[in-house]
């Protein structure tokens, strides 16, 4: 918190420090004389009518009273981490969109709609990394209408917590009634450390989905456009651990220049806790080592503990969160 020669805490942030990452120190419980505070840190997505709104480096917005303030100051950005390759969110959003391509697509300003048949909310959505070249208001309803005609509902996709990242569209977003569903985490890693554990001769490796993989993976009837999301990637990589059945652990991997992604690391429930999900990952990483990456990501749900103890387990630490925010309902008037 901010402290003033005289060793008063001080509001050093108004109204325009809107967009900037700020601190504050509010009083909760005033009417006692055991005060009590409380801290939020996070982007300072609006400040309006007296209230503050901050957004969390996890997407969440906390509302906060003017009158309630005892300290604020302008901080920073996070600091780099202590492990795992720099990147900024920039480069790991193209690079993660690169590797779950959608089977239609289409540019607004530099905004890309995206749309599967509905195959998961990635391939469904829109990244927004810059100016769609029309106001909000006006982007959106191209947006809604675009994924009406293809009888989908819309979503944007958001992210939080990192530099560069988009807090204050997520507050726009939330002020005009669209609706945050689903959190998860972007991890990385440095790719050595993984590939250089000992190697499996049991996993096998396809450049395609084949049955056997289809037969692990957690969604059921995949169609013909999920395959080409599944396929799609500037080099794609399928891990299997045979198994009685179904295989016993699978896995995918995206090669693309320095960056090695894994997705879809899923083993038999009967099977779990055998080490057999970092086997599969080692063995992809060792893939990747090959063809020239050095970093690795992730994504990970924020309620997934056993995959989150992994992927902490292999060297993996969070970088930001993404959202996916869904068009209000048509009897609410849009706004």
């Amino acid at each position: 918190m901010e402290i003033s020669a005289g060793g008063r805490l001080e509001v050093r942030i108004t109204a325009s420090d809107v967009g900037k990452r700020v601190s504050v120190r509010q009083l909760i419980e005033p009417a006692d004389a055991t005060e009590k505070f409380t801290d939020t840190v996070g982007v300072l997505t609006s400040w309006d009518d007296g209230v503050l709104l901050i957004t969390r480096k996890g997407g969440e917005s906390v509302r906060i009273p003017e009158s309630s303030l005892v300290a604020g100051k302008v901080v920073p950005a996070a600091p780099a981490r202590r492990r795992g390759p720099a990147a900024s969110y920039g480069e790991l959003a193209a690079v993660a969109a690169r590797a779950w391509r959608p089977v239609e697509s289409e540019r607004l300003g530099e905004w890309e709609l995206r749309a599967a048949a509905g195959f998961t909310r990635r391939a469904n959505s829109v990244l927004p990394l810059g100016d769609p070249g029309l106001p909000l208001d006006e982007a959106l309803g191209v947006v809604r209408r675009w994924y009406g005609d293809r009888g989908l509902p819309a979503y944007v996709q958001t992210a939080t917590g990192g530099e560069g990242t988009q807090e204050l569209l997520c507050a726009e977003l939330e002020r005009r009634g669209w609706v945050r569903e689903v959190t998860v985490e972007l991890w990385t890693g440095a790719l050595a450390p993984l590939a250089d554990r000992a190697e499996d001769t049991g996993v096998v490796l396809s450049r395609e989905a084949d049955e056997a993989w289809l037969a692990r993976y957690q969604r059921k009837g995949v169609s013909e456009v999920a395959l080409k999301v599944l396929g799609s990637g500037p080099s794609v990589w399928f891990a299997t651990v045979p198994g009685a059945g179904a295989p016993a652990a699978i896995g995918r991997c995206v090669v693309d220049g320095r960056w090695a992604g894994f997705a879809a690391v899923e083993v038999d429930p009967a099977m779990r806790r055998r080490g057999l999900a970092t086997t599969v990952m080692a063995a992809l990483a060792r893939r990747a080592l090959d063809e020239g990456a050095s970093a690795a990501w992730l994504q990970v749900e924020e309620d997934n503990a056993g995959a989150r103890a992994l992927y902490a387990g292999t060297g993996f630490a969070a970088h930001h969160a993404y959202h996916h925010y869904r068009e209000p309902a048509a009897d609410d008037g849009g706004r």
